[in-house]
């Protein structure tokens, strides 16, 4: 891949993060880009499949092809091959020809099945909280060169930088999402006191109390038994917060 095409994969990577901030459409893209670069720089088809480990969340996978995805979940599924011990180690992993390497033999026996001959693992620098992997796979064998797996790196490295943008875009719209949710739950709660208030002529705090005994007894949520109090007065659960996107 010479320096124009390198800049133009990698600015099209970048611009995944302006069209969307949603993490699988960008795995997706990246995947998409990964597997046209190395085609382009090998001279065959290549699949590649990526996967995304974040704390506490499930992982996501996404892949150039239905193929490139079904072999990194059979690699997870055997709990070994390239990709894994790629990020293990820190860097890229070769399985240059399933009929004679013999480092990861039941996954080298189930590529050779669909037609896969070698396979390059190479991990993305996503932080402490994440840690995600591209995983290259060839119908030939011996295609995975010294240069290619520097250029499979380079390219790696910068769509680890996508990636991490885009996580921490979706962790603060999360956030914010999140935010927005607790403060419509406690507008509710403080609506519903002030109606209790009104009824029973007592303080908030005995208001609050009110409802929480009643959300004990009802072993429902206090969010849940506000909005019947509130319905009860105006025909409608509907309150919320008002915030200003």
């Amino acid at each position: 891949m010479n320096h124009a095409e390198y800049a133009e994969h990698s600015h099209s990577v970048h611009e995944l993060v302006t069209e969307t901030s949603n993490i699988k459409s960008v795995l997706e893209g990246i995947t998409g880009f990964s597997a046209t670069a190395v085609s382009v720089a090998v001279g065959v088809n290549i699949d590649c499949a990526l996967r995304l480990r974040r704390l506490k969340r499930r992982a996501t996978v996404a892949g150039s092809s239905d193929k490139a995805v079904l072999l990194d979940r059979i690699e997870q599924s055997l709990r070994q091959g390239p990709c894994l011990d790629a990020l293990d180690l820190g860097r890229p992993v070769l399985l240059s020809d399933v009929a004679t390497d013999v480092s990861w033999p039941a996954y080298s026996h189930v590529l050779a099945e669909q037609g896969c001959r070698s396979a390059l693992g190479v991990p993305m620098d996503l932080g402490k909280t994440s840690e995600a992997v591209l995983n290259f796979f060839a119908p030939a064998p011996d295609v995975f060169t010294e240069n290619v797996i520097k250029e499979t790196a380079s390219f790696s490295a910068v769509a680890g930088g996508t990636l991490r943008l885009a996580i921490r875009i979706e962790t603060a719209e999360q956030m914010n999402a999140d935010l927005k949710a607790a403060m419509d739950s406690r507008t509710v709660i403080d609506l519903a006191c002030g109606v209790v208030m009104g009824q029973n002529r007592c303080t908030q705090d005995h208001a609050f109390n009110l409802l929480r005994k009643a959300s004990s007894h009802r072993n429902e949520k206090l969010h849940t038994v506000a909005i019947d109090v509130i319905s009860n007065v105006s025909g409608s659960a509907e309150a919320s917060a008002h915030f200003d996107d």
